[in-house]
């Protein structure tokens, strides 16, 4: 039974020696899920014999061989009281069934069991298999009577069951299992202490051990090129945790963890590994990656330089044409490495056109395109209201420069059409003061992204890296009267002066001055994006949670079932990240402006702005300003532009999301104290905020877990990040930054001012001095190359709403499994929603000549780079 399915659901289960796995099932869930099986039963002598059957899936490219036995145990949750001990029946599988299976990699064995009927109303079966290899059960199934078959096979058990050989591991673990969940009111010992962790001792790949650690292995302290504050969450650096492995610590820093290079793998607990067809995926992503950095690689080694792209048909070659070699000889090397790849097959030597330019090439020059994209694009996280002028920093004025901004109310009135910066405010903020019958602007117009704070205080430091030259950006924008969106200012900033204050001008010099200013500022975007939205708000922050889930929360408790499916991949991709990604040297630092400062920088948004409480949807977008609190709208706020994709689309996911949330809370925790009451829980919530954000946990924004209404809050939150705010801001990776003049991750110079030798260059060829202020070619194919496996949905990806086979058998109730029916209901008629609106020509900002429709929020995908699609949980 359940051979053709996938499992959803990771229990933690590894192969020990000589022991055996134990599973515990209520009174209340065997009175309804086996009280039918023992009628088939027969009964001996007052005991019930039963027959089961066993399926293993074993590895697709093993060959798995039974070099021992399979053990089955009942266990109870009553206590014997002679023994003290649980009660228990057992008894070993036997061979092959006589049947083939129906599936080539499932190996089937039966058992006989004897028990008292008292027994069998309680329990549900655990395996032991005692293998040379390592495989996985799939389920276990009652087959009846010894005596009588039955014609049917109700499956008592459905996991994902990760069986490790012998060898791998002495130490002795005990496992619960059963359908239904339920809330722990003591203490838990469902739960391995074991599965803790005690701080000490190096993880080995059978573990499934779940500990906190800093951020200590990112950089190889001997190396002088990797980032110089190499620990991340220390006092100086707060930052989330992340899951320790225990490696040594290295001579030369004893803060720092020793590292593990490619190939090797990073330590993950057993049973948040990759499955094999995402490990087999992302291989070949990585595959597909390596040879995107190869091949511009050869290309840059041979022309004996780095070169800039000369002209924007080089970049459109990229998607044409492909990389090509001179000579034969350079030819027949390049054959020859295709040919051990051939599975990959020709397609890699060149890239898919991105969706910003496949529909208009030249959508990235405008100002409206430029600024949708605060509103639709790859980050629409950054973009706030205007709330007062002058604009004020919060840095030290004696070290970073004045404290006033020099967008003025002068500055922007030169640009709002006739309308005074007053007149636009007093409506804003004083509706009821009337101005004139002719002024009826009821909206609030004035909007800014601003990297200011955020960017300077790493600005010369970042400004010593060989070929990076940055600035710290203000971006003030207008929303017009026709519903569109512009830039009319850009603040460009370095230490204690005011380098370029741009507006946008008409004649041709301040037109390639203003496209330099973007450009500057789609640069800081894509850092911030990366290393603060993406990485920081999803990814590390995420890792806390996961692990509190495993220490603290049984695999019984509905809380854990409830957030099980949100887990899923993270952890491993995180370790595959610090290994290649945001490492010292890696892909990060090399590719995006503040270079080995990136992770520095991550720490400090971290610290000046990172708040469990604002990391809700509605919370975020009424911090911006984006939106107002309205009761009387669906979503309880109203947004301050309509059409603005991210915030109208995510509502719907994160309201659907609650309501799930609020109905299986409701389910579980409908008594009085109930929340309180609950140990595990509230043990969880603490070591969210005192373990996982250590650096955090004195903050008075934490919610505290007293009421219903709190935990929905919490638990709404974490699963909103872990799928529609990670898919948001995630899988639009390449279709907006896959054609780099439309967010470069890096700019090589500034912009060349009167006098200056570089600024008559510029008068002589604008188009080459914006092109060679870009990344290089390598530097831009590296980064398509990574943001193409990033935006990629593996073939096995579980989408929001999606409750497989397997998970089904773990819910085993009616009323939750109406939940989830309603839930997925509900996600149905958001893609209906979201169709609709991409084809309203109202909504400018995802309809319109050449607009690509905002589809990331899109509940489903297909495998690929598609643009569209919530999984349920970080898994790329």
């Amino acid at each position: 039974m359940g051979c053709g399915f996938r499992s959803s659901l990771r229990t933690r289960t590894r192969r020990v020696r000589g022991s055996k796995i134990r599973a515990v099932v209520s009174k209340e869930e065997g009175k309804r899920s086996m009280a039918a099986k023992i009628s088939k039963a027969a009964v001996n002598g007052g005991m019930i014999d039963l027959k089961a059957m066993i399926t293993i899936k074993k590895k697709m490219k093993e060959k798995m061989e039974i070099n021992g036995r399979i053990l089955i145990q009942l266990i109870s949750e009553d206590i014997d009281p002679e023994t003290k001990s649980g009660i228990f029946a057992q008894s070993s599988a036997r061979g092959w069934l006589p049947r083939a299976s129906t599936h080539p990699r499932v190996m089937e064995f039966t058992c006989n069991l004897t028990f008292r009927p008292t027994l069998a109303l309680r329990e549900l079966f655990w395996s032991q298999i005692y293998s040379g290899k390592s495989s996985t059960w799939s389920t276990l199934s009652s087959m009846g009577s010894t005596k009588v078959r039955s014609s049917s096979l109700p499956i008592l058990g459905s996991i994902r069951n990760m069986l490790t050989p012998i060898a791998e591991s002495s130490s002795k673990i005990r496992l619960t299992y059963r359908h239904k969940p339920r809330r722990a009111q003591r203490s838990s010992p469902r739960r391995s202490t074991k599965c803790r962790g005690n701080g000490k001792g190096e993880r080995k790949p059978h573990d499934r051990i779940y500990d906190y650690a800093p951020y200590n292995d990112l950089g190889n302290p001997t190396s002088p090129k990797t980032w110089p504050d190499r620990v991340l969450g220390v006092p100086a650096r707060p930052y989330p945790r992340r899951c320790r492995t225990g490696r040594p610590q290295t001579k030369s820093d004893p803060e720092s963890e020793t590292r593990i290079e490619k190939p090797h793998p990073v330590y993950v607990p057993r049973d948040e590994t990759f499955e094999e067809i995402k490990q087999d995926t992302f291989s070949a992503g990585r595959l597909k990656a390596l040879l995107h950095n190869l091949i511009p690689s050869i290309a840059a080694t041979l022309s004996a330089s780095d070169i800039s792209f000369q002209c924007f048909s080089d970049i459109d070659k990229l998607y044409n044409d492909g990389f090509f070699l001179k000579d034969a000889q350079q030819r027949n090397f390049m054959i020859k490495l295709m040919n051990q790849v051939t599975a990959v097959g020709e397609r890699l030597l060149k890239y898919d056109i991105p969706a910003i330019i496949k529909r208009d090439r030249f959508a990235w020059l405008r100002d409206d395109e430029f600024a949708r994209q605060a509103l639709a694009g790859v980050n629409p996280m950054n973009i706030k209201l205007l709330k007062e002028l002058p604009i004020l920093s919060k840095l030290d004025a004696t070290i970073y420069g004045p404290e006033e901004s020099a967008i003025t109310k002068e500055v922007i009135a030169e640009e709002l059409n006739g309308m005074s910066v007053e007149e636009t405010y007093l409506k804003i903020y004083q509706p009821e003061i009337r101005i004139s019958d002719n002024v009826a602007i009821r909206e609030k117009r004035l909007f800014i992204i601003d990297y200011h704070d955020t960017l300077l205080p790493f600005i010369e430091e970042m400004n010593t890296l060989r070929g990076r030259e940055a600035y710290a950006s203000r971006t003030v924008l207008f929303y017009n009267q026709a519903g569109v969106l512009r830039p009319i200012v850009i603040e460009l900033s370095l230490h204690q002066r005011l380098l370029c204050l741009q507006i946008n001008g008409h004649d041709a010099t301040a037109h390639w001055l203003w496209n330099l200013a973007k450009a500057h500022v789609c640069s800081n975007d894509a850092g911030i994006h990366q290393l603060v939205n993406h990485w920081l708000r999803t990814h590390a922050c995420m890792e806390p949670y996961i692990i509190a889930s495993h220490r603290q929360l049984s695999c019984l408790h509905p809380v854990f079932k409830l957030l099980h499916p949100h887990m899923r991949y993270t952890l491993e991709i995180n370790a595959l990240a610090r290994q290649s990604l945001i490492n010292g040297g890696g892909i990060i630092e090399a590719s995006f402006s503040p270079g080995k400062f990136s992770m520095e920088l991550s720490s400090a948004a971290y610290k000046n702005s990172w708040q469990f409480d604002l990391e809700a949807l509605p919370a975020d977008l009424i911090h911006r300003g984006m939106a107002v609190e309205d009761p009387m709208m669906p979503q309880g706020v109203k947004l301050v532009i309509e059409d603005y994709p991210y915030a109208a689309d995510g509502l719907l996911i994160w309201s659907a999301i609650k309501e799930l949330v609020e109905s299986f809370v409701g389910h579980y925790y409908s008594e009085p104290n109930s929340i309180t009451s609950d140990i595990e829980l509230q043990m969880w919530w603490s070591e969210v905020r005192n373990k996982g954000h250590h650096d955090k946990r004195n903050e008075s924004w934490w919610p505290q877990l007293d009421t219903k209404e709190d935990l929905l809050g919490v638990l709404t939150t974490i699963i909103w990040i872990a799928s529609g705010q990670h898919a948001a801001i995630n899988f639009g990776q390449y279709p907006f930054g896959g054609y780099v003049p439309n967010r470069p991750t890096l700019m090589r110079k500034l912009i060349a001012e009167e006098g200056e030798p570089e600024y008559e260059q510029f008068l002589m060829n604008p188009q080459f001095t914006f092109l060679s202020s870009l990344p290089t070619q390598l530097q831009a194919t590296k980064v398509m190359a990574v943001q193409d496996t990033l935006s990629t949905h593996s073939a096995d990806e579980e989408y929001l709403g999606q409750v497989h086979h397997f998970q089904n058998q773990w819910l085993h109730d009616g009323e939750v499994s109406k939940f989830f029916e309603r839930f997925r209901d509900r996600l149905e008629e958001i893609e209906t929603v979201i169709n609709s609106r991409n084809k309203d020509t109202r909504l400018k900002n995802r309809t319109g000549a050449g607009i690509p429709p905002y589809e990331l929020l899109l509940p489903t995908s297909g495998p690929g780079v598609t643009g569209r699609g919530v999984p349920n949980s970080i898994s790329i």
